[in-house]
């Protein structure tokens, strides 16, 4: 029988001890502590750092464009309105680095598109290799921006715009005026309303992933919304005057024209042509001349147009009556002679109007005081601004201040001499004059409500007045 043997544990392994275990233990340990003492201080002093890094990454921030806002006639009829068109843009830097040939069949496709030719593309991209934005073309409709986009070019781009279409075309371009660069009012009523019309851009700021696609839109202010103003304007008016006075300048080889038509009883503008005008849907290559709105731009020495306030104010101070017989044979004043384009003997103050006569409202002058007529103009608002905000308006020259008058100035002062006046000023005096004296501020916005103005002149007067200008077409 064998004997037995008793089992004992086995030793460690030769080699291996506690401390060198121990020593492995408090390594690990020690990592695991700079592992969290990392992380705590990341969290509590790096953490508005990384959020940066990680933001400058993937979050982007794009502009809403807010649409400008429409023009409409005083029935609704759109005068003015945005179209959506894309800018189309260049990466010069990066398309250098792709070494494209410009003769490629899409490269050549886009240089049609832009109305260049392929030669002519190359030197642009490479006249500007050292930047990295170049506008190709601008507003362009978004027919030409769809094709534009199939073609999948590296470097190009395209950028929201907005075209302004104008339905009137020339017959309104000097009144409404025209936009230019960032949709900002160059001229007319687009530059005078362009802080109603032009608002703000809305932001969206979105969280992207690393292969571009949106996780999150972290935050969203709308654009505002530019209201639509509607102006006193009658389209068919404007088109109408716009037309007849086209007619009249070319008929009469004028340089230029212009016609207002106001409202008598509200101030309102109905319509305002100036001639020569231009298309204000492709306006690059318009004059100064063409787009000049002479009604307001423009002064000239108002003639024989103010002679019917003469007649009012020789009716208001009893120098005249309707009845009364002025010599009207030619005269000399301060040694200068004064006459008329015919002879007539004598004429009433309907036949003073009829024909035009210089002689009879000199006599009705010279026989009042030497500022009446300058009273009497400005009462009518010659002289004085119109208060329609409209850029570049000319007030004119009117004597205001002048005390020593020439007996010669005070009679040709009674047939248009010695002053200067728009034609939006002369057609404010006209309104007054057949709203029997009633001084309407005008106004090229629709009213809501009306506006009562001034009395500036007797009613019964200016009513007999307006009589003798509607009889201009009988006998005098």
């Amino acid at each position: 029988m064998k004997n037995k043997q008793s089992i004992r544990p086995s030793s460690p392994e030769k080699g291996f001890s506690n401390v060198r275990y121990n020593i492995l233990l408090a390594g690990i340990a020690l990592i695991f502590i700079v592992l969290v003492a990392r992380l705590t201080g990341l969290q509590l002093f790096d953490h508005a750092v990384l959020e940066n890094a990680a933001d400058r990454r993937s979050v982007r921030t794009l502009a809403l464009p807010a649409q400008r806002g429409t023009l409409t006639d005083r029935y609704g009829v759109v005068l003015a309105m945005s179209v959506p068109a894309r800018d189309i843009i260049a990466d010069p830097k990066r398309i250098a680095a792709a070494h494209p040939d410009f003769a490629e069949a899409r490269w050549a496709f886009l240089a049609d598109l832009l109305d260049i030719t392929p030669e002519e593309l190359r030197r642009t991209i490479q006249d500007n290799s050292d930047k990295e934005f170049l506008f190709l073309k601008k507003k362009s409709p978004l027919s030409l921006s769809r094709a534009v986009s199939q073609l999948h070019l590296p470097g190009i781009s395209q950028k929201y715009n907005e075209n302004r279409y104008y339905p009137l075309g020339e017959a309104s371009a000097s009144l409404i005026g025209v936009t230019g660069a960032e949709n900002r009012g160059l001229s007319g009523i687009e530059q005078s309303f362009n802080t109603v019309l032009r608002k703000d851009f809305g932001v969206k700021k979105i969280r992207k992933n690393a292969r571009g696609g949106v996780i999150s839109v972290i935050q969203y202010d709308a654009p505002e919304t530019a209201p639509a103003i509607r102006l006193s304007i009658d389209s068919v008016l404007q088109y109408i005057v716009y037309s007849r006075l086209r007619e009249g300048v070319e008929q009469h080889h004028a340089q230029s024209g212009a016609a207002v038509l106001v409202s008598v009883n509200t101030g309102e503008i109905l319509a305002m042509a100036s001639y020569p005008s231009f298309n204000p849907n492709r306006f690059s290559g318009a004059t100064s001349a063409e787009m000049r709105n002479v009604a307001i731009n423009d002064s000239f020495e108002p003639g024989s147009t103010v002679k019917p306030f003469v007649i009012l104010e020789g009716l208001r101070r009893h120098i005249i009556s309707s009845s009364t017989l002025l010599d009207t044979r030619p005269f000399r004043v301060d040694g200068h002679l004064i006459r008329d384009v015919g002879y007539w003997p004598a004429l009433t103050p309907t036949g003073i109007l009829q024909k035009s006569s210089d002689t009879g409202v000199s006599h009705i002058a010279l026989a009042m005081p030497s500022d009446a007529l300058v009273k009497t103009y400005s009462s009518f608002g010659l002289g004085k601004p119109t208060g329609l905000g409209l850029p570049g308006e000319s007030t004119g020259y009117f004597p205001f201040s002048r005390h020593r008058w020439a007996d010669i100035e005070r009679a040709t002062f009674a047939f248009g001499y010695g002053l200067r006046v728009t034609p939006l000023q002369l057609a404010r005096a006209y309104a007054t004059l057949g709203a029997c004296g009633v001084y309407h501020p005008l106004s090229v916005t629709r009213l809501s409500a009306p506006v009562y103005g001034e009395q500036v002149a007797d009613p019964k007067l200016a009513d007999a007045v307006i009589r003798m200008m509607e009889s201009d077409v009988l006998p005098g």
